[in-house]
């Protein structure tokens, strides 16, 4: 599933195209995603000019004139792709192409071959959307802290890889991320959460650390344009590049890159996700 640097990366894609474009058609397959397209899509959208396209956590915010929003969610395999003037003329829908959006002399195209992808469209702000208003704050925000953090993980059990994934606490964060930034920050991913704050409820420094390599970990992948494991791929249809950087995701088996550590990858299941890490680096 795409996580924040991968929405970020085709959010950026969109937005340096079609800020200020009309949306002068839209074209269905007639198939469901993960929930119906809303019937109202094509006649609420077309002919509505896209303000502004932001992002919150995984979810893609397309801002329309007359206070009109499309909060677009890419789903394990949905992506959008923007057809050039030459492109669009000849391009014939393909299986899996579930919505078509048709601009003055372009298309951009949905496509999502497994239809957990969804897209909803509200006249409200869409930071109050059901999906969206639920929450927790973002790397790299302003509201992301440690003073939040361990708000959240005071006198709690939970193991911290599965807290990091719960988007109430932090929104945006996949298996993925999750994994590179445990491993920087050398802690283990079964080690409770409340063993990273203080009895008085503050941040002990390993949350401190944690935090600054989970920004750091979605910075550099956004730099990157993502990461391509299976599916996804920009608005151009190219890969991003961060999955030759990983130190533990997938890499069961392989030896630690710490300098002067010879331990091997080890990859276990919690709440059925693979979590990948190193047993002696990672106490």
């Amino acid at each position: 599933m795409p996580e924040l640097p991968e929405v970020e990366t085709v959010k950026k894609g969109l937005e340096d195209i079609l800020v200020n474009k009309t949306i002068k058609g839209i074209n269905l397959s007639g198939f469901s995603l993960r929930f119906p397209i809303p019937k109202n899509l094509v006649s609420l959208a077309s002919g509505k000019k896209i303000v502004s396209i932001g992002r919150r956590s995984k979810y893609i915010l397309f801002n329309l004139s007359e206070n009109i929003s499309l909060i677009s969610h890419l789903g394990m395999s949905g992506n959008y792709r923007i057809l050039s003037q030459e492109e669009s003329k000849s391009y014939k829908a393909k299986k899996h192409d579930h919505i078509i959006f048709q601009f003055e002399d372009f298309k951009v195209v949905y496509n999502d071959p497994r239809r957990f992808g969804y897209i909803f469209i509200t006249d409200k702000d869409p930071k109050d959307h059901r999906s969206i208003a639920c929450l927790g704050p973002e790397p790299m925000s302003n509201n992301f802290n440690e003073a939040i953090l361990a708000k959240s993980f005071y006198k709690k059990e939970r193991p911290v890889k599965n807290a990091l994934l719960d988007q109430t606490i932090i929104s945006g964060l996949g298996n993925i991320y999750v994994c590179e930034a445990l491993f920087r920050s050398k802690i283990n991913p079964k080690k409770k959460i409340k063993q990273l704050v203080y009895s008085n409820g503050s941040a002990k420094n390993s949350l401190i650390i944690l935090k600054n390599e989970i920004n750091e970990v979605i910075k550099e992948s956004i730099l990157l344009g993502g990461s391509s494991l299976k599916d996804f791929s920009n608005t151009e249809g190219k890969m991003g590049y961060f999955q030759n950087t990983f130190s533990v995701y997938g890499r069961e088996g392989e030896l630690c890159v710490s300098k002067d550590c010879d331990q091997k990858i080890v990859r276990i299941v919690q709440s059925g996700r693979s979590t990948f890490y190193c047993p002696k680096c990672q106490k």
